[in-house]
């Protein structure tokens, strides 16, 4: 059959176990197909949030979703998930209920994991909003290091949608601290970091600031 090879993998382990009498093989097959559901739960949690960024309207169906992928990403004992996953359940409760004290454990034990296994894009996600949350709580010195190491860590990996997206928020911050020539360039090298990557939609989001800045 076709598609994700653990679910191919899953029926194979079925008829091991039925035909072929392997006591074996179906832990081994739940142990593939909990990796997928995790996988799909993530996902489905993602392109939920991508909806309430457009819609702005929560659906409840991200946070069982997000929650649902950690728990497995747990049990299986899969730390890069686990990262990856704890950073969307953090930019939930940052972003789409507005609720910084519920988000920055996440965010910051997101970015722990994230460091420990490696995950730098995962790491360039969760300091990035650990920088937003440092800027609500007034703390601009702190903000403005972890966005710019967001930057940092983007450039590297050669993430030019997210780099963008950083080069934008710190000609915002830039920009409210009266750094005007600052934030005039930082905007011009988010345009060209989106416009080479085809950001279209970053691309909007540095007209509208134009607009404002």
């Amino acid at each position: 059959m076709n598609g994700d090879e653990r679910l191919t993998r899953a029926y194979e382990l079925y008829e091991a176990a039925v035909f072929g009498g392997d006591t074996t093989a179906t832990e081994t097959g739940h142990h593939g197909l909990d990796s997928l559901e995790a996988d799909l739960a993530l996902a489905r949690g993602r392109l939920l949030h991508a909806d309430f960024l457009h819609r702005r309207e929560e659906d409840p169906g991200e946070l069982p979703a997000f929650e649902r992928a950690l728990d497995l990403y747990t049990r299986l004992g899969d730390t890069r998930g686990q990262g990856e996953t704890l950073f969307w359940l953090g930019c939930f409760h940052q972003v789409v209920r507005d609720d910084a004290a519920t988000a920055r454990p996440l965010l910051q034990r997101s970015f722990d994991l994230a460091s420990h296994d490696g995950d730098q894009l995962t790491m360039s996600y969760a300091i990035r909003h650990l920088g937003f949350a440092d800027l609500e709580a007034g703390d601009r010195a702190g903000g403005r290091e972890k966005l710019e190491e967001s930057a940092r860590i983007r450039r590297e990996l050669g993430f030019l949608p997210g780099l963008a997206a950083a080069q934008l928020a710190l000609a915002q911050l830039a920009y409210e601290e009266d750094r005007d020539e600052e934030a005039a360039a930082l905007l011009e090298q988010a345009r060209e970091s989106a416009a080479r990557s085809r950001a279209h939609g970053v691309l909007a989001w540095i007209d509208a600031a134009r607009v404002r800045i």
